[in-house]
């Protein structure tokens, strides 16, 4: 059972409502409850057949974009996105997907659910489209900032969280700098790729990679601090937009291009789908004690259908257990080496 918070996001709850109803009639073995208003919800649901067993609990309150964390966590318990998470810790849903604000999805998760063990700081996940299928980019928004050990807390989150969606036994996994040589990049980085290279052998550790390896695929995993990275997403987004532009531009200017268009209908069509961003849309917050998946939101129903779907999937995965059990060695084993050093 999955939990979709239906409100509060910029695309408005229609497109929450037709996206799960589109995971649906795409073979999305799972039952959907909307968590937001029910006179709102109620009309938008009903023109669509596979949402016929969905349930709806009313939820009087709505967090804004606009809301502060600490508003939502001291004043926001009667709103969507909190009475979703909150269905999830008592195990009345498996999963929760939100397209709301998200510091406040974050803090919320947090509090009711908890974090893995070993685990300080969440990070969310973008899946990035390369020539080999996805790479999984991390964290793209939530921290700021990064320690050296919060990098290699998302290393480890990264590679389990891969291993899970793909079934992958050893994901390479890649720290994004401003060079592949060792030297390269602040004592940060430079300290974390250490800590993974000597404290985590059963890691696929590849090293540095820089910005245009994401989209070559040369690691399975790419890990970064969450400014850097959503800086890297947004720019991603951007482009793969405006190349769609300028080819759709180029594609109607004349009839003559409009007549070769036709020929190349079905190659155009595979090429929008793998540029689309909407086709890779849903962020996972990795190192909460359960699955939520931020839906971008503005995200189509095409995007909020992915999201779901990838929130399906990971649940039943033990990839959490994985986590706490790989940081704990992983820090002992780093522990160890800095006493044997000093």
């Amino acid at each position: 059972m999955i939990g979709v918070d239906a409100m509060g996001t910029d695309a408005g709850p229609a497109a929450l409502v037709a996206g799960a109803a589109r995971a649906l009639k795409a073979g999305l073995k799972a039952s959907i409850v909307f968590f937001g208003d029910e006179r709102t919800l109620t009309p938008l649901i009903a023109p669509h057949a596979e949402l016929s067993n969905a349930r709806i609990e009313h939820c009087a309150g709505v967090v804004a974009m606009t809301d502060k964390p600490m508003h939502v966590l001291r004043r926001g318990r009667d709103t969507s996105m909190w009475k979703a998470v909150g269905a999830q810790k008592e195990g009345r849903v498996k999963a929760v997907v939100s397209g709301g604000n998200t510091g406040a999805l974050m803090a919320v998760a947090r509090m009711q659910l908890g974090m893995i063990a070993g685990v300080d700081r969440p990070a969310v996940t973008a899946l990035w489209p390369t020539p080999q299928g996805r790479t999984v980019v991390l964290d793209v928004g939530a921290n700021v900032e990064a320690s050296e050990h919060e990098l290699v807390n998302f290393a480890i989150m990264g590679e389990a969280f891969f291993r899970a969606l793909t079934g992958k036994k050893k994901p390479t996994v890649g720290l994004l700098n401003v060079g592949a040589e060792e030297l390269k990049g602040h004592e940060l980085i430079r300290a974390a790729a250490r800590v993974l290279k000597e404290a985590d052998p059963d890691m696929a550790f590849y090293g540095f990679v820089e910005g245009n390896d994401i989209s070559q695929g040369t690691v399975d995993v790419v890990v970064t601090d969450g400014f850097t990275g959503n800086i890297a997403l947004k720019s991603a987004e951007g482009a793969a937009r405006l190349v769609g532009g300028w080819m759709k531009e180029a594609l109607t200017e004349s009839l003559v291009s409009k007549f070769g268009a036709l020929f190349m209908m079905g190659a155009l069509k595979r090429l929008k789908e793998k540029i689309d961003p909407s086709s890779v849309n849903g962020g996972v917050f990795l190192g909460v004690n359960g699955v939520v998946v931020k839906s971008h939101g503005g995200a189509d129903e095409k995007g909020v259908a992915a999201a779901i779907e990838m929130a399906a999937n990971l649940v039943g995965k033990g990839f959490r257990k994985e986590v706490a059990e790989t940081a704990a060695l992983v820090f002992q084993r780093a522990g160890n080496a800095l006493e044997a050093a000093e």
